[in-house]
């Protein structure tokens, strides 16, 4: 089986030359996410990539603490953010599973494209409701293989069994949203920008 870590370091040069494929939509959840921020805010980003969104969203919080498992594409957010001159986002490279978080200390966990690559991604949920503040939302741009978002899920567990591609989760739009529920959240908002779209998700932990 291929190590995340290192599929996703052979990938990042080239996924951070990769244009949005959808600008309109990317946009339309930047603005929503920052709806959610105060200049006072703490937010955890889990999956953070090569840092694009945890960048554009620095001048309206207190501090980003963006995270992800590949060396490489935190090399390259770390670059960005020197050139852009941010200093209120710190990278991390670590595992969800190896984040150290207190209990009740975020104001926002942002977690787009990463809970498909996740095996156990329904105990994820209870911890990130447990690191947000009362009040705290989650927000999630999250792709739904069980719900046949294209070749990928055909490809997909043959390529992990193959070990050319990590573990994918598949699961539907409806367990998704029901597991978000199950964790304690609240959800106020959800929307795809089309059929097989990513589904994005806003939910609050109750005060």
């Amino acid at each position: 089986m291929v190590r995340p870590e290192r599929f996703w370091n052979k990938l990042a040069t080239i996924y951070a030359k990769h244009k949005v494929a959808d600008e309109s939509a990317y946009r339309r959840k930047l603005t929503e996410t920052q709806r959610h921020f105060t200049p006072h805010s703490e937010v955890l980003e889990i999956g953070c990539g090569t840092g694009t969104t945890a960048l554009i969203h620095a001048p309206f919080v207190n501090h980003i603490r963006a995270t992800d498992f590949s060396a490489k594409m935190l090399e390259i957010a770390r670059e960005k953010a020197d050139i852009a001159g941010i200093e209120n986002v710190s990278f991390e490279q670590a595992a969800v599973d190896d984040l150290v978080v207190s209990d009740g200390s975020v104001d926002v966990v942002m977690a787009h494209s990463i809970f498909h690559l996740l095996p156990d991604w329904r105990n994820v949920l209870p911890r990130t409701y447990r690191m947000l503040k009362p009040g705290g939302v989650l927000v999630s741009s999250t792709t739904c293989l069980g719900d046949g978002m294209g070749i990928l899920r055909i490809i997909g567990p043959v390529g992990s069994f193959l070990g050319v591609f990590p573990v994918l989760a598949i699961f539907t739009r409806a367990d998704f949203l029901s597991s978000i529920r199950e964790a304690g959240f609240a959800i106020e908002e959800e929307w795809q920008p089309g059929k097989g779209k990513a589904v994005f998700i806003i939910a609050r932990k109750p005060i």
